[in-house]
């Protein structure tokens, strides 16, 4: 898939290093067919890709979980797990910082809506500070069997509006919501303004963008582009 010019390309290291090769050859063959970072990967390995000319593009700020930046009770450990990860994130000169919604476990949409909403905006000012753009990540709540608030682009576009911050924007995950709503580049047409980042695999089985899967790549990269 030949992105545009301006797209720059990285990587899940998870999902490329649990065969038999060794990470330093991982890191540089993605090096050479031209990547420019890794994603959600162990700081262990953080020294190795900055020797390879790559950079680490985005970690987790708290653990994906039942209970999210919707839940109060929460919030308080949530919290003090993404200001730990805005300072490493900030050390490393790494951009994005994932966050999650939480599941809704009975609780109404609206009312989740302005409790993350009020929560990020308590953030925001962190990762201003940091020059760290915080993403909370759009899932899929069908084949996972979870009941996300952030399942739905509209929901996430929302709590962003909401939020009003250019350090707080969604991860859009092309994946999860090609399972969950379809209608991919009109979505994301509506929503750029508050999308900082993307996620892209295969659909059904999230393997590898090509032309066995569903989602037609090549137009989806030009509407992001």
């Amino acid at each position: 898939m030949n992105a545009s010019p301006h797209i720059q390309q990285s990587f899940s290291w998870d999902g490329f290093s649990r065969g038999q090769i060794a990470p330093e050859d991982l890191a540089r063959g993605a090096a050479d067919i031209g990547f420019a970072g890794v994603e959600l990967i162990d700081p262990v390995h953080w020294p190795m890709l900055r020797d390879h000319g790559l950079r680490v593009v985005s970690i987790t700020g708290h653990p994906l979980a039942p209970e999210g930046l919707s839940h109060t009770a929460h919030f308080p450990a949530i919290e003090r797990s993404i200001h730990g990860a805005l300072e490493l994130a900030a050390r490393w000169e790494i951009p994005y910082v994932l966050c999650f919604s939480g599941n809704r476990d009975g609780m109404d949409d609206e009312r989740a809506t302005g409790v993350t909403a009020e929560h990020l905006r308590r953030l925001a000012p962190l990762c201003a500070e940091a020059g760290v753009v915080l993403v909370l990540e759009l899932l899929n709540s069908k084949v996972a069997s979870r009941d996300y608030f952030a399942d739905h682009a509209s929901w996430g576009a929302r709590v962003c509006e909401l939020v009003a911050s250019p350090v707080v924007r969604l991860l859009y995950d092309v994946f999860h919501m090609q399972i969950m709503e379809g209608d991919l580049i009109r979505t994301i047409q509506a929503h750029s303004g508050v999308i900082g980042h993307y996620h892209i695999a295969g659909n059904p089985g999230r393997g590898d963008p090509d032309e066995t899967q569903e989602v037609n790549y090549p137009a989806v990269v030009r509407a992001i582009a």
